[in-house]
């Protein structure tokens, strides 16, 4: 199973289940229009897809902000409408996590702050160079996914049922809850 996580962004962090991980600078440049930052996103998710395979991905769900943040907000819900068509586009099972349940599964608090997870990230992957917090909050999107939805690697056999690919239903997560 190639999993895909997100923390979309304009500095937006990303972590591959086969080890690829880092920041994806979205940023719109002088003279540009802000839909390139949606061009860009979808431009890094197909080098990825062609790059080393996506069969599911996971990502931060923008759902709320305080109002100073609302800008952020606004940027985070556009990424993750280009994230959803894409994964339409090429039959790809998404799930959003909050961002109280990604900080919980990290540090044991839903409301850790940017520095507690960067350090927990950096204890629990001493071997990686994790430079920001974009790259913490998505390498703990995949821990969170790899644990939640695929304790056990996948046997031979059931790498060929196509079932087995994919995303728990909907009403099989809300009876887990």
């Amino acid at each position: 199973m190639k999993i895909l996580a997100l923390d979309p962004a304009t500095n937006c962090g990303f972590a591959h289940s086969d080890g690829p991980f880092g920041t994806w600078d979205l940023s719109v440049r002088r003279d540009e229009s802000a839909g390139m930052r949606l061009i860009r996103f979808r431009a890094k998710l197909e080098e990825i897809r062609k790059g080393v395979g996506v069969d599911t991905v996971f990502f931060e769900a923008a759902r709320n902000c305080a109002p100073k943040m609302q800008g952020a907000l606004v940027v985070q819900s556009e990424l993750q409408g280009i994230l959803k068509l894409w994964c339409q586009d090429f039959n790809i099972e998404y799930r959003g996590y909050s961002p109280s349940e990604i900080k919980k599964h990290a540090t044991g608090k839903g409301n850790a702050g940017k520095d507690q997870m960067v350090a927990a990230a950096k204890r629990k992957w001493p071997e990686k160079q994790i430079s920001d917090d974009n790259m913490a909050d998505a390498l703990w999107i995949l821990n969170l996914a790899q644990t939640t939805y695929f304790p056990a690697p996948l046997s031979n056999e059931s790498k060929g049922n196509d079932s087995a690919h994919r995303v728990m239903s909907a009403e099989t997560e809300r009876a887990r809850e």
